[in-house]
């Protein structure tokens, strides 16, 4: 079943051209994303960006406001927030970021380079599943990266008029980058470094349009400049203090994150793009093309290993993936080179399968739940909490009357607060009680509701969360419990009191 499987793939990833074949891969690639998208809820972040960027905001306390405005146009549009409503733009910018990534691979090598470079793009799993389908900033991030990296390649050997056409258009889409995720600034950290030791394009240093192109992406940034400024710098404060907290020195902690990012990206990968990275990097490497990219991948990759080594803070192993980004076209050079090598194909079609059976898996199992008995012999606590949609929740506390037109709904922290939030709705104002409430802490603070009644849901600790609140209600009066239920079953049951006259916040302690 395998081998015929494996030569039906072969079979549609070899037509008459390679554009043709990257044609069919952004049909095959996204009809696959819109099921995945349709079967499974939002996760932990996805529901908490939905349901905090509720009000449109030039920025936000995590992150640029680029996949919050598009999360929020989405379900605006339709008038209506399932996942896949919100997750739709996401989808679609992996369908252009594909074609941007087949087009820089082609300006590399050829074509047949372009196509390798979008397919292995699309079988890792960091790129091509929650990248490719998630509502996270990633997804924006590497499609306006992919673009400035297109448009640098053009404007590098371009002359006249051309050339400033080229770097006006690069510094749009680095401007759109940072619009979506602060790290895009070490991508372009790499530009300027490429600049600065290449003796073939040096000279743009003297040339006003890299300038322009700096400018002009500054001032696409201005409003996240802006919103900061009026908000205690509190986005760039988090993130900025994510990297220098708690400093002690941790000798294994680059090497855990090399090995969680091959992970994320599959070893077999990750491997090799490793060693044309280092390769590419060498001074005397006569291809500035591949220089080039490796030059854009290095800050991300070096920089996240380093601050491993030194922070107390978890280094998420998909924050470096914006570095690896950049390797796919010498990957795609190097296996469209090797191709005719049946061990090589043989391993393509291989993690093709393997990516589609993992795929597969997770999606039937968080819609149908098949896998329950395996899972509750090996989990303490089942995962599939975190990727179904609590509406069941909603209709619970509907069903008891507990939800009536302006209940306020405090919950102990931004996760929970999250998936509660986009699960009772757009009507039901969700606040979290918590000195670490994210964004909830800007679109709805604690303070605007003194003086009000609050519905208390508390999912987890609840005996924790009603001792610390007790000093800032007159009253805390404890309900029955709401179960989360899931295909027929009570994953989790969330505490629910009723909690009187929101006396003070913050809490005296």
């Amino acid at each position: 079943m395998s081998d015929l499987f494996r030569r039906a793939l072969l079979r549609q990833l070899s037509p008459r051209t390679d554009r043709e074949a990257v044609l069919r891969l952004l049909v095959i690639a996204t009809f696959l994303r819109l099921l995945f998208a349709a079967m499974l809820g939002l996760g932990v972040d996805e529901s908490y960006m939905v349901a905090s960027g509720r009000s449109l905001s030039l920025g936000y306390f995590d992150h640029p406001p680029a996949s919050w405005w598009l999360a929020w146009a989405a379900a605006h549009l339709a008038g209506t927030d399932p996942p896949i409503v919100v997750r739709l733009p996401f989808i679609a910018l992996f369908a252009l970021s594909t074609w941007l990534m087949f087009r820089i691979g082609t300006a590399v090598a050829d074509e047949h380079a372009g196509f390798w470079a979008a397919f292995l793009l699309n079988l890792s799993p960091v790129f091509g599943v929650t990248t490719g389908t998630w509502v996270l900033p990633d997804g924006p991030l590497d499609c306006a990266l992919l673009g400035a990296t297109l448009c640098l390649l053009h404007a590098l050997p371009a002359r006249g008029r051309a050339a400033w056409q080229w770097w006006i258009a690069t510094g749009l889409c680095a401007g759109l980058a940072l619009f979506s995720k602060y790290s895009a600034g070490l991508t372009i950290l790499g530009a300027v470094a490429y600049l600065a030791t290449s003796q073939q394009h040096r000279r743009w240093l003297a040339h006003p349009a890299p300038y322009a192109a700096g400018l002009l992406a500054l001032a696409v940034f201005a409003p996240v400049i802006a919103w900061n400024a009026t908000h205690h710098w509190a986005s760039f404060a988090f993130q900025g203090g994510r990297a220098a907290a708690g400093a002690r020195f941790h000798p294994l902690g680059p090497i855990t994150v090399l090995a969680g990012e091959a992970l994320f990206l599959l070893p077999w990968i990750w491997a090799p793009m490793m060693a044309l990275w280092l390769a590419a990097l060498h001074r005397d490497n006569p291809a500035w093309r591949s220089r080039l990219l490796a030059c854009l991948a290095a800050p991300p990759i070096i920089l996240f290993a380093l601050i491993a080594a030194w922070s107390s803070q978890r280094v998420l192993f998909h924050w470096a993936a914006p570095g690896y980004l950049m390797l796919f076209p010498l990957l795609g050079q190097a296996v469209a080179a090797r191709l005719p090598s049946p061990a090589l194909r043989r391993a393509l079609a291989g993690t093709a399968i393997f990516v589609a059976l993992g795929v597969s898996v997770v999606a039937t199992q968080v819609r149908f739940d098949w896998l329950h008995p395996v899972i509750a012999r090996v989990a303490r606590q089942d995962p599939d909490i975190a990727a179904i949609d609590w509406t069941s929740l909603r209709g619970d506390l509907t069903a008891r009357g507990l939800l009536p037109p302006g209940t306020i709904v405090g919950v102990p922290n931004w996760r929970d607060a999250g998936k509660i939030g986009y699960a009772l709705g757009p009507g039901v104002t969700v606040v979290c009680l918590n000195n670490d409430a994210r964004e909830f802490g800007i679109a709805a603070p604690p303070r605007r509701s003194i003086g009000r009644d609050m519905l208390l849901l508390a999912p987890e600790h609840a005996r924790r969360a009603e001792h610390e609140l007790a000093s800032v209600f007159a009253t805390i009066s404890k309900l029955p419990a709401a179960p989360i239920r899931h295909a027929g079953r009570t994953l989790a049951e969330v505490a629910v009191a009723r909690a009187v006259n929101l006396r003070q916040w913050p809490p005296p302690f």
